[in-house]
């Protein structure tokens, strides 16, 4: 009997098609529209998060109030205030204020919208992601392409620094059951700049890179250290437009969760897991090979529970 990798593999083959999903938009509060757009540090999606939960009440603090009550400073308010398109944290205030009021006038049912569970709305944002990312593989044949690519690259490198390490290693660690060479590299400066050009010397052709924000300068370094040596770089990233999309050979955008202190990669987990699928589909005998090597040995050593 097949493993559960192996008869997905058999059974999930990627087909070209058009079919474009319609998609209904979930509905957010202003504030959500208002926070949603820009690209915020921790410590700002911090003071949006406050503002979320405590509306009514937030919109009429002073600067130093509200700095207190979220504990961060006084510039870090205002720098937040600029962030989300407001010239400084008096504007900011006045529009709170006239949501603020609105939702009052509304009564409980305005205000319980507007404050709904944050985790909630973290969900509803992922959702919004993997809907946009539905659309995308309306048309999967870029993901056919690259994933054929990069089966074909021998050694296929895997780049992510920082934040993006964790989905360089998840596809690695897939990628090494149906490729023969996958080299992950997770530091950056020199130690990124010798594996690059190890893998080029030893006849890669590809890198695929993870680039989630807050982007690092380490990994644009890397990218273009990559396409100096004669690599060709793929990207897995958030936006499709900025130095690492203009870098990059192919670039796939997918949203990430920005509703948390900390993002969340519903979006790139799935664009990863497609490609890895195309990557099974452009050779589906050594992938079969593969897989089946691998469950010999897992038998053999026990590598994992009885479920």
């Amino acid at each position: 009997m097949p493993s559960p990798q192996q008869a997905r593999a058999q059974a999930s083959a990627i087909t070209s098609g058009k079919t474009v999903p319609e998609a209904a938009a979930a509905p957010t509060s202003q504030l959500r529209e208002l926070f949603d757009g820009p690209r915020l540090s921790p410590g700002q999606r911090r003071i949006a998060q406050y503002l979320i939960e405590h509306i009514t009440e937030a919109a009429f603090l002073s600067i130093t109030d509200l700095a207190d009550r979220v504990g961060v400073s006084q510039p870090s308010v205002t720098r937040f205030a600029a962030a989300v398109g407001f010239s400084g944290y008096p504007a900011l205030r006045e529009k709170l204020q006239s949501i603020a009021l609105r939702a009052l006038a509304g009564g409980p049912s305005a205000a319980d919208e507007d404050r709904s569970n944050e985790l909630q709305a973290a969900v509803d944002a992922e959702i919004q992601n993997l809907e946009n990312l539905r659309r995308d593989f309306a048309d999967p044949d870029r993901v056919i392409w690259l994933g054929r690519e990069l089966s074909q690259s021998t050694p296929l490198t895997v780049l992510g620094l920082r934040i993006s390490v964790s989905l360089a290693e998840f596809f690695a660690y897939a990628a090494r059951r149906i490729h023969p060479d996958v080299r992950l590299v997770t530091r950056g400066g020199s130690v990124a700049y010798d594996a690059l050009l190890q893998s080029r010397e030893a006849g890669g052709t590809w890198v695929l890179a993870f680039a989630m924000p807050r982007h690092a300068q380490e990994t644009l370094t890397a990218i273009r250290v990559a396409r100096g040596a004669g690599l060709r770089v793929a990207l897995i990233t958030d936006l499709a437009l900025g130095p690492l999309a203009d870098e990059a050979d192919v670039t796939f955008t997918t949203g990430t969760g920005s509703r948390l202190v900390f993002d969340s990669y519903a979006a790139p987990g799935v664009m990863s897991a497609a490609l890895l699928q195309a990557m099974t589909d452009a050779d589906p005998e050594r992938t079969q090979a593969r897989l089946e090597d691998y469950e010999q040995v897992a038998e053999q050593h026990q590598f994992f529970l009885k479920d």
